[in-house]
C-alpha cells in the first residue's frame, strides 16, 4: 500500500484539472503578446482565467498577476514594493515560510532597513499586543505574516491583523500559499495589500501562482525585459499552468465546504487513532483549535527510532516530512519546531491531507507507527 500525506509539500493534479490543461497544451501555442489570432486566442484564454480568480476572492481582475508561484510572489513584495513604498522597518515572525524570512533578512540588510520579531507562543500564535506596540513605536511598516503556518498549520487571525495594520497606517503582507483555495477569501472585505498563492497547493500544476496587489498601490516590477502582466512581470506567459490553475481554484471554490468537513474529518480521526494507539503522543501548534484543516503535526515519544522516522514510514509506503517541503524526507529539526519547542529528543512528524485520502489510509499508516513502538 502506499499512502500520501505530504499534501502540503504538494498536492496531485486533479483529474478536471489534466482535462481542461490537454486540448490547450495541444492546440493553443500562439505568443499570447502577438496581435494574430493564435496570439489573441491565448490572451483569451489568460483574460479569462484572471477573471475567474479574481471573482472567486471577490478582487479586480486588475489586482492579479501570475507568478511562478508563491516564493516569486513573495520576493515580489519584498525586492520591489519595499522599495516603492518607503518601507524602513519590517515586521514578521520567526516560523515564516523561508521565503519570506530569508528574503526580508537579505533585503533589510541591502536597504539597510529594521527588521522586528515578532514574539510566538508554544501554539505558534503571534503576540498581538506586541505586534500593536510596535506599529505604534515605528512608522512606515510592511508587516509579513502567513495565514496559516505551512508545518504546524497554526492560523492567524487575518482580520484582526488587517485591522491593526490599518489603523497604524502599515502596509500588509501575507503568505497565503497552505491556504488559498482551501478558505474563502473576500478582498472587498478585508484589506490585504499583498496575497501570495501557488497552484500546486490545491491541485493545479506546479510551476504557477499568482499574487493579488491591492489596486490602492503602484509597484514596479521585480522581473523586467517585457511587458506581459501589465508591465509587472516581463515573460511569455504559462498558458496552459494558467488555465489549470483557474481550474482548480473553481473546483476548490465549488466544493469548499465539503472539502473542509472532509479533509478535516480526517485529521480529527488521526489525532483520535494516534491518542489512542501511541501513548505519550502530543500535536505541534494549535492542532484542536484554531489550525489550518489539512495540516497535523506530531510530537512522537522519544526513541530509538528518531532518526529513522521518516525513512521507516517510507519503507511502509507512507509519504510524511519532517516540516516544510523543503525539509521533507530530513530529519533535521525545522525552524518552526525550534521556535516553539526547545526539546529536540522528540522527532516531529508532518502529516497533510487532501481530499484523495481516505480513513483506511489513517489506520494503515497509524497501524505501522505503532508497530514501530512495539518492536523495539
Amino acid at each position: 500500500m502506499r499512502v500520501y500525506l505530504d499534501n502540503a509539500a504538494t498536492t496531485p493534479l486533479a483529474p478536471e484539472v489534466i482535462q481542461a490543461m490537454l486540448p490547450i497544451m495541444e492546440g493553443v501555442f500562439g505568443n499570447p503578446s502577438s496581435v494574430h489570432l493564435h496570439g489573441r486566442q491565448a490572451r483569451a484564454l489568460i483574460e479569462k482565467s484572471r477573471k475567474q480568480i479574481a471573482s472567486l476572492i471577490h478582487a479586480r481582475p486588475s489586482e492579479i498577476f501570475f507568478t511562478s508561484g508563491g516564493t516569486e510572489a513573495d520576493n515580489l513584495v519584498f525586492r520591489s514594493a519595499i522599495k516603492n513604498l518607503g518601507i524602513r522597518t519590517i515586521i514578521t515572525s520567526p516560523i515564516e515560510h523561508h521565503a519570506v524570512s530569508h528574503t526580508a533578512e537579505e533585503i533589510a540588510k541591502e536597504l539597510n532597513l529594521s527588521i522586528k520579531w515578532l514574539n510566538v507562543n508554544s501554539l505558534g500564535q503571534i503576540d498581538l499586543s506586541q505586534l500593536e506596540e510596535l506599529l505604534k513605536t515605528n512608522t512606515h511598516c510592511l508587516v509579513s505574516l502567513m495565514h496559516a503556518n505551512n508545518e504546524i498549520g497554526t492560523l492567524l487571525p487575518l482580520k484582526k491583523v488587517s485591522e491593526l495594520c490599518q489603523k497604524y497606517n502599515a502596509f500588509f503582507h501575507s503568505d497565503t500559499v497552505q491556504t488559498m483555495g482551501h478558505y474563502a477569501f473576500d478582498m472587498e472585505a478585508i484589506k490585504i495589500h499583498f496575497l501570495a498563492c501557488s497552484a500546486h497547493k490545491f491541485h493545479g500544476p506546479k510551476g504557477i501562482g499568482f499574487i493579488y496587489i491591492n489596486s490602492d498601490l503602484k509597484i514596479n516590477p521585480q522581473i523586467t525585459g517585457g511587458a506581459q502582466e501589465r508591465n509587472m512581470r516581463a515573460g511569455t506567459e504559462n498558458i496552459y499552468g494558467i488555465v489549470g490553475m483557474a481550474k482548480a481554484f473553481e473546483i476548490a471554490y465549488q466544493c469548499l465546504s465539503e472539502h473542509q468537513e472532509y479533509i478535516g474529518g480526517l485529521k480529527k480521526y488521526m489525532i483520535e487513532q494516534l491518542e489512542k494507539n501511541i501513548p505519550g503522543v502530543e500535536f505541534n501548534g494549535d492542532a484542536k483549535g484554531s489550525s489550518l484543516y489539512t495540516v497535523l503535526s506530531v510530537r512522537f515519544p522519544s526513541s530509538e527510532i528518531n532518526e529513522m522516522f521518516l525513512y521507516k514510514l517510507d519503507i511502509e509506503g507512507i509519504s510524511a516530512s519532517g516540516g516544510s517541503a523543503c525539509s521533507s524526507g530530513s530529519n533535521v529539526e525545522s525552524h518552526v519546531i525550534r521556535a516553539i519547542h526547545n526539546d529536540s529528543k522528540r522527532p516531529s512528524i508532518r502529516f497533510s491531507f487532501s481530499r484523495y485520502n481516505t480513513k483506511e489510509e489513517i489506520d494503515y499508516t497509524v497501524g505501522k507507527i505503532k508497530e514501530f513502538y512495539s518492536i523495539q
